[in-house]
């Protein structure tokens, strides 16, 4: 009984709406949030999406061309943290929901309705123009509602009809700011190489200059064009050679007094995403991938602590903790459904301190594959 009125409350939802559903109800359960009926509402989403051949975190055609220029920043990140300069990819769906039920109804209908030919002939040249008018009129929308404290109040309460994450509020201004720059976003990036396998000085200096250049123009936008900067960084804790590179000492209140200080915090961002990436690593018993994101946590707060003096005179010292110290109860937490053959290969002694977790995971790091390679069938070994 239970079940047929879970089937009739999704049949009554838009696929759009039901794709918003299964975003929002996975996004609660990996932050570990309990919602009734949750399982057999998440099983039949993602049942009917695997059995349509489609990506529920793909929006619907003409909206992912609307968002299209804000695909280099996209992220599937935690909303807990601040992301700078990046946009959260499960933001989206709620956001042309918003903008399609409420903000602008008729313009977007408008829109969806002119997408469709050059969407069927494949006319990209259609496409981007059609798109492009749409987002300046959003933007222009936006900017009046966003100029005031009344529309900024106005727009968070109509975004938690859609969903309950605040930090779709944070992305709608970050959306703006990325239409609104563009062009020169566009021309910042394809003036990088395609990857810099080591940031070295002479990188550093041209990325420097070109970020001094974007600067005079887009000041506000910086952080944009830096996460299009870490995208092509084979290291991506490197960024943070634009501060201590320029700074006169390795002391941390030096640094920070630096330009592009802020790339400290955006390395302290992706450690904190590398903390969701492990737990689903291994609550899906992905042990391998789970070895490499714990190496890549190791190697950026070495970097970190290396590369900086002080740090505990600074934000970023205390945060760094804060970081080290979730990343520590979720391996606790995550280890205790593992048998002892592998378990005591991520199971900590004194997890909590700082230098005896870093030497776990050189310790795990190390013994990974010996240990799954010695008789733990039962894992799947996969990346």
């Amino acid at each position: 009984m239970q079940e047929d009125r879970v089937q009739e409350y999704l049949q009554q939802l838009t696929p759009l709406a039901r794709s918003n559903l299964l975003t929002e109800l996975e996004r609660l359960e990996l932050c570990g949030t309990a919602v009734p009926q949750a399982a057999a509402i998440l099983a039949t989403l993602r049942a009917e999406f695997r059995q349509g051949g489609q990506s529920h975190k793909r929006v619907a055609n003409p909206s992912r061309h609307f968002f299209m220029p804000l695909e280099p920043l996209l992220v599937n990140g935690a909303p807990a943290h601040a992301n700078s300069g990046r946009i959260l990819r499960g933001s989206l769906a709620p956001i042309w929901e918003w903008i399609s039920r409420e903000l602008l109804p008729t313009m977007a209908n408008d829109y969806v309705e002119a997408m469709k030919a050059p969407i069927l002939a494949d006319d990209q040249s259609g496409i981007k123009r059609l798109a492009t008018a749409f987002q300046i009129k959003v933007i222009k929308y936006l900017e009046r509602m966003l100029s005031s404290p009344d529309g900024a109040a106005r727009i968070r309460e109509s975004l938690a009809v859609y969903t309950a994450s605040h930090a779709v509020f944070d992305d709608v201004v970050k959306m703006v700011a990325v239409l609104r720059a563009r062009e020169s976003l566009e021309q910042f990036s394809a003036s990088l190489p395609r990857q810099i396998d080591r940031f070295e000085a002479p990188h550093v200096a041209k990325a420097t200059q070109l970020l001094d250049e974007f600067r005079e123009k887009h000041s506000e936008e910086v952080p944009f064009a830096l996460a299009l900067l870490a995208k092509r960084l084979k290291l991506d804790w490197q960024l943070m050679y634009l501060a201590t590179r320029a700074s006169p000492t390795k002391n941390a209140p030096d640094i920070a007094a630096t330009r592009y200080a802020l790339t400290v915090s955006m390395v302290l961002d992706r450690l904190e995403d590398r903390e969701l990436e492990l737990q689903i690593a291994l609550r899906n018993n992905r042990v391998a991938a789970a070895k490499d994101i714990l190496a890549m946590i190791h190697d950026t707060d070495r970097a970190l602590t290396s590369h900086i003096a002080q740090l505990e005179r600074s934000d970023w010292g205390p945060r760094l903790r804060n970081i080290i110290n979730a990343i520590a109860t979720t391996v606790d937490h995550e280890v205790k459904s593992f048998p002892p053959e592998v378990g005591h290969v991520l199971a900590p002694h004194r997890l909590r301190h700082r230098d005896s977790l870093l030497g776990r995971l050189a310790s795990f790091a190390r013994k990974g594959q010996e240990t799954l390679t010695g008789g733990t069938a039962w894992l799947k070994w996969s990346a």
